[in-house]
């Protein structure tokens, strides 16, 4: 102990001496020069005989602080495993998330020091002028990055502890109490320490570690074999305490080249690489000063995975084609609607299956097969995306990224960017230096499993079905004035969608839109909304897809709680998005309210009266209303966009749906006014609510077990049998929607909307359970999905690419049986 107080002693001079160095005042106390305010090294000549005894009395002081802090860490460890055994009870004290959230990176951290200290101890014990140790510091420095994904997530930590012992009893009594072990010579067995206080100490430590080089490195001599190793260890340790201050993104953690220097993992992710004319999926990862594209490498087991690299390039060699420059990109052939259709089909009744196996206390082994099958289908899933991200090498060849969201590539796009602003040198490295960087990978990537719903837990939320009702109020914060719009984002089967789509508002740093959009979730969790400038320069055409690049002004996320959305009452929030705001309000129905049907009690109108009543009514086949919407739709909005997947403005909607229903006389003057998508909007909802679904509650069963069918011929008969069943005005105005429909998928190539994109639209809304069947064989919002409307598109779909059907010719068919229904 007397050795341990003269090294601290010695210590505390050497730090009040000024012209040895100097601390400056920032948050962790990086070591820097008096004159440059840079990292510096001290290089002190070293008489041999003093400079070793001080170099015994620095690391004695250094070993007995090491054992204090393995202890502190131990006893933030001692409360993790019970906590985590207690999660998956009927009475969990935390959940695995904030189990997480609070002990992130320390069992790293630990086992980090704990090998150092058992390394470092027995060569302090037997010191002599040939004990070398430079290797064990340089080591414990390139672990840094453990400490910046520490350092990262510590402000988060503390809130979720501060929260969670606010709320529970029994998780405030553990953490206002942790037993600390004292040194093996202490007197003092144990002593009290709050977790707060324990969190802090990986902070405390990094500079601390940092203020031992530097006195180790002067009492080195410079020919000794340790010297560069502690001056290497010193030069990381100081640059990663510069960069601990930086504005970087959560939980990104160092990485050290060959060379000494610090490299930081941005950002990563799965992407789909267009590569050899076939989709790829791809772990991209992006560092400071380079970008790199990863495949995970196939291991036997028990070998530790690693990362393959594909390809890499320097951010100063890296640039983003314009769409006028960008070359036209190789055929990539898309999947097929139907197999899009046919895997969702697939996926949800594995789900449904694995839900019955874990209900009935089935195998483990036939859940994790069914959990393989549901993966593999996922998998295949995410390959499918169509939003091009070209980026290119100075040096050489372009590569080509496929992504589902705008959202998502403008993240990429703006991360890479924002660090090209910085002094980027371009660089080669070595084949060394690549495979040093390609295997920190494998320890360094924060998105660990591809976003598929089998890899996540079963406490997890499923996530929402039914009917997201979002109104966009406004946005202020523009700096000029600019023709701009929303988009409505939400994820479903792993990916995001672009549902709604705002009016322009032109010329106007204030845009006031207040459109109101319904947008159907399937198991969504997220909803994301993004502003964008309105370019009308059709020479910026983009040429992977022909489409006109509209400038991204912001964008914001939101989880979508549904103890927040699922009430009845609107919810009114604000996403902040570069300096601009956008206020929003929204509301959610459950799939299982959306089901209930409300006849109208005004017999007068159109919307929520039988279809017999209004063709009766207006002496027509078809009602009114619908060919009039499906007029207006075939001459000015065939070519639309996405016409009938994206939502109209559910105001002007209300506005169509009163004047139909009172049979006002302007009603053709309007429709040539109103937004095509409003348009196409007020006829999927008439369909929707009518009093019973177009194809029948009683031939539901039916259709259900038809389309099941394996034999075609059989499907055909049964199929058919079914539509002659229909009441009259029921079928004709069908047959006639059908009709409709296919002319609208023949413009595929322009409006995006195939057979199988207007099937999933309709489906759900002209083919229904009642509430009767919904409530006697259904159990969850999930299941409802899972086990109808699947089934329901896939209907509508058989009649849509089926060969024309005629009323007149269906009636006096005779090739078809009869069977009872």
């Amino acid at each position: 102990m007397e050795e341990e107080e003269e090294a601290i002693g010695f210590l505390d001079k050497v730090l009040e001496d000024e012209d040895v160095f100097l601390l400056e005042e920032c948050e962790l106390g990086t070591p820097t020069s008096p004159s440059s305010g840079s990292p510096f090294l001290v290089t002190v000549k070293v008489e041999a005989g003093k400079g070793l005894e001080m170099r015994k009395l620095v690391l004695s002081g250094f070993l007995a602080s090491e054992e204090i802090y393995i202890n502190q860490l131990e006893a933030l460890l001692l409360p993790m495993k019970p906590l985590k055994a207690t999660a998956t009870t009927s009475q969990p004290v935390l959940t695995i998330q904030q189990i997480e959230t609070i002990f992130y990176k320390i069992q790293d951290i630990y086992e980090i020091h704990k090998e150092f200290y058992d390394n470092l101890c027995p060569k302090v014990q037997q010191w002599d002028s040939q004990v070398t140790m430079g290797h064990l510091f340089q080591k414990l420095a390139s672990q840094l990055g453990v400490y910046k994904a520490f350092v990262d997530n510590y402000k988060v930590a503390l809130e979720t502890a501060e929260k969670c012992s606010q709320s529970n009893n029994q998780f405030q009594k553990i953490s206002e109490e942790l037993k600390v072990k004292g040194p093996k010579d202490s007197r003092d067995s144990h002593t009290s320490v709050t977790m707060e206080a324990l969190l802090y100490k990986p902070i405390d430590r990094v500079t601390r570690s940092t203020l031992v080089l530097h006195d180790l490195l002067k009492h080195t001599p410079v020919d000794h074999p340790d010297y560069p190793l502690l001056q290497d260890a010193l030069r990381i340790s100081q640059n990663f305490l510069s960069s601990i201050n930086e504005d970087i993104d959560p939980r990104r953690t160092a990485v050290t080249t060959p060379k000494g220097e610090t490299r930081q993992l941005v950002k990563d992710g799965f992407l789909v690489e267009v590569s050899e004319g076939s989709r790829k999926l791809r772990h991209v990862f992006l560092f400071t000063d380079v970008l790199l594209c990863a495949k995970l490498k196939k291991t036997s087991a028990g070998k530790h995975q690693q990362y393959d690299c594909k390809w890499y390039i320097p951010l100063a060699d890296l640039v983003f084609p314009s769409p006028e420059e960008s070359e036209a990109s190789p055929q990539v052939h898309p999947f097929p609607d139907h197999e899009l259709e046919d895997m969702k089909m697939k996926i949800s009744a594995l789900k449904s299956e694995i839900q019955k196996e874990k209900a009935n206390k089935g195998q483990s082994r036939a859940i994790e097969r069914l959990k393989k099958k549901m993966f593999e289908n996922e998998f295949l899933l995410l390959l499918f995306p169509t939003i091009p991200l070209r980026i290119h090498n100075r040096n050489g060849k372009s590569y080509l990224f496929l992504l589902s969201s705008d959202y998502e590539r403008s993240e990429w796009r703006e991360a890479i960017q924002k660090l090209q602003k910085k002094d980027l040198q371009a660089f080669v490295l070595s084949s060394v230096e690549l495979q040093v960087l390609t295997g920190s990978c494998f320890k360094l990537r924060t998105v660990h499993n591809i976003p598929v719903t089998s890899n996540k837990d079963d406490d997890e939320s499923p996530g929402l079905y039914g009917f997201l009702h979002v109104i966009v109020h406004s946005a202020k914060g523009f700096k000029q004035s600019a023709n701009l719009y929303c988009t409505l984002e939400v994820d479903s089967f792993g990916y995001f969608v672009s549902k709604a789509k705002t009016r322009v508002f032109r010329d106007t740093t204030e845009p006031k839109w207040d459109e109101e959009f319904e947008i159907e979730l399937e198991g969504s969790q997220s909803l994301r909304i993004l502003c964008y400038e309105k370019c009308y320069d059709k020479t910026k055409v983009n040429k992977d897809n022909n489409e006109i690049v509209d400038k991204i002004m912001g964008k914001g996320q939101i989880q979508l709680d549904p103890q927040t959305v699922e009430t009845k009452n609107w919810h009114t929030d604000v996403i902040e998005m570069n300096g601009i705001k956008v206020e929003f309000s929204m509301k959610f129905t459950s799939r299982d309210m959306s089901l209930k049907r409300t006849p109208s009690k005004k017999q007068s109108g159109v919307f929520g009266v039988k279809i017999s009543v209004v063709t009766k009514r207006e002496r027509s086949k078809v009602p009114y209303i619908v060919r009039q919407c499906v007029e207006e739709v075939e001459k000015r909005g065939i070519e639309e966009v996405g016409i009938y997947r994206i939502s109209g403005v559910a105001t002007d909607i209300q506005a169509l749906k009163a004047v139909f229903d009172a049979n006002n006389k302007d009603i053709l003057l309007m429709l040539s006014d109103m937004d095509i998508n409003a348009i196409a909007g007020t006829l999927k909802l008439y369909f929707r609510e009518l009093p019973e679904p177009l194809l029948t509650d009683r031939l539901y069963p039916a259709f259900m077990e038809g389309i099941a069918l394996s034999d075609p011929a059989a499907k055909e008969n049964c199929m058919m049998h079914l539509l002659r069943s229909l009441p009259d005005p029921n079928l004709i105005t069908f047959l006639f929607l059908l009709e409709h429909l296919k002319r609208v998928a023949e413009k595929e190539p322009v409006n995006k909307m195939s057979l199988h994109n207007l099937a999933t639209v309709f489906g759900p809304t002209l083919l229904r359970p009642s509430e009767v069947e919904s409530k006697a064989h259904l159990t969850s919002a999930a299941d409802i999905w899972s086990h109808d409307v699947m089934a329901q598109v896939q209907v509508l779909l058989y009649y849509l690419q089926h060969p024309p059907i005629s009323f007149a010719e269906l009636k006096r068919n005779t090739l078809y049986f009869s069977t009872d229904v």
